[in-house]
């Protein structure tokens, strides 16, 4: 293999799980070119700005932008390998890597791991379960597409993430509420407005877990099984996640065959994965899967309970070599670990302190605590992953005590 500092990586827009391969191969001595439109919810951080090589200010969010401007970069200093910084640029990246000539996921196909209506339609074509679904486009057709899924069912917009805007519906009038609720949020999320764009589908009950893991030369790997804990309905706003999941062997051999035919239905030929199902009385049920490493601090729970590294085998299949030649694999460090997220009260749209949070960084269980909203700072709409005020990440001796830790974690801390 060449040496990596002659590797050039480009990164478009280091957000969440980017950022941490940007940092990885800073450490690895691999330059990172980084596009980004630098402002706003896109605004590159300072300390991220000192590790990257080359920033190249660009709208990320413009096709035609972003492709002239990487032909550009390439024909003066060539690059090895495209990665999306975030899930919402998986597409662009491919298709920027095959303008530059280089590997990826095919541009043709891409969208099929990012919309979620061409994922349900490519999976079940392939014969493996999916909640029933229609894809509307204005309130015109929420009856009829409701007449198909049932009550309760579920809206969700075809290309988000984080949960927004994901909602339980009983009825029509609430169907129509959230969906009133989607088209008139004037929030941006990575300078794009939200869609009419939505799925309505079948609610499918049954708890919720994350498969992570990669394709490498054709071969699906699974590396992690995580249990999703989420709060109440009807949002799902996503909780903690308990790496790994507790499963009989059977379940898990079933999850993970499923989620290798789910890979290979959306054409996911190279790169990590991170897939969302549920576990159902018929199977394995598909919540989506995306061309992407997990975020929510699931990577460093598989590296922790696995001892693989997810941003080096990012890098390592972008670059068209074997993850281990990055050293993605070394021992795992504990039995199960955990992530706990906080969140207020209902109603609730600022808070004074947390009463106990100090002592929670001192437990030895604890590896690392952080707010995200601080005392007096205003508190989201609870709905998505945004409402979260911190969280703490933590370790357990068994996939058993990561759940009581969990419980433990939560009754400690109190939102005043």
């Amino acid at each position: 293999m060449q040496h990596l500092s002659t590797r050039r990586v480009l990164v478009i827009e280091a957000i969440s799980a980017g950022a941490a391969v940007t940092r990885t191969a800073h450490a690895l001595g691999i330059p990172v070119v980084l596009f980004s439109h630098d402002a706003g919810d896109r605004k590159v951080p300072d300390d991220l700005r000192e590790l990257v090589d080359t920033l190249v200010v660009v709208d990320t969010n413009d096709r035609a932008a972003l492709e002239r401007a990487a032909k550009e970069l390439h024909a003066r200093t060539p690059v090895s390998a495209v990665l999306p910084g975030c899930d919402v640029y998986v597409p662009a990246a491919a298709r920027v890597a095959a303008a530059l000539g280089l590997p990826g996921l095919a541009a043709d196909t891409v969208d099929e791991v990012r919309d979620k209506g061409l994922m349900r339609a490519r999976t079940a074509a392939a014969g493996l379960l999916v909640p029933r679904h229609v894809e509307v486009t204005s309130a015109d057709g929420l009856a009829e597409a409701a007449a198909v899924t049932g009550f309760p069912c579920v809206l969700k917009p075809v290309d988000e993430s984080g949960s927004i805007h994901v909602s339980r519906a009983d009825d029509q009038a609430a169907l129509d509420a959230a969906y009133d609720r989607l088209v008139t949020d004037p929030r941006l999320d990575l300078g794009r407005p939200l869609s009419g764009r939505a799925l309505v589908e079948e609610y499918v009950s049954g708890d919720e877990y994350s498969v992570d893991g990669y394709v490498h030369d054709g071969d699906v790997h699974v590396l992690a099984v995580t249990r999703k804990l989420l709060g109440p309905e009807p949002y799902f706003v996503e909780t903690g996640h308990l790496t790994p999941a507790r499963l009989e062997p059977s379940v898990a051999d079933e999850t993970h065959a499923y989620v290798r035919r789910v890979a290979e239905a959306v054409h996911l030929t190279t790169g990590p994965f991170h897939c969302e199902l549920r576990l159902t009385p018929r199977g394995p049920v598909l919540i989506e899967i995306g061309a992407r490493l997990p975020g929510d601090y699931i990577t460093e729970l598989v590296e922790l309970t696995t001892g693989v590294d997810l941003s080096k085998v990012a890098l390592a299949t972008a670059l068209g070599v074997h993850p281990d030649e990055l050293g993605a694999r070394g021992p795992a460090r504990v039995p199960s670990a955990g992530v706990r997220f906080f969140t207020a009260p209902d109603g609730t749209d600022h808070y004074r302190e947390l009463t106990g949070w100090q002592e929670l960084g001192r437990r030895a269980e604890v590896l690392r605590t952080a707010l995200a909203i601080r005392p007096g700072e205003p508190i989201p709409e609870p709905g998505d992953f945004r409402c979260r005020i911190g969280h703490a990440l933590f370790t357990a001796g068994s996939p058993a005590e990561a759940e009581d830790t969990w419980q433990a974690l939560g009754a400690a801390v109190t939102v005043v």
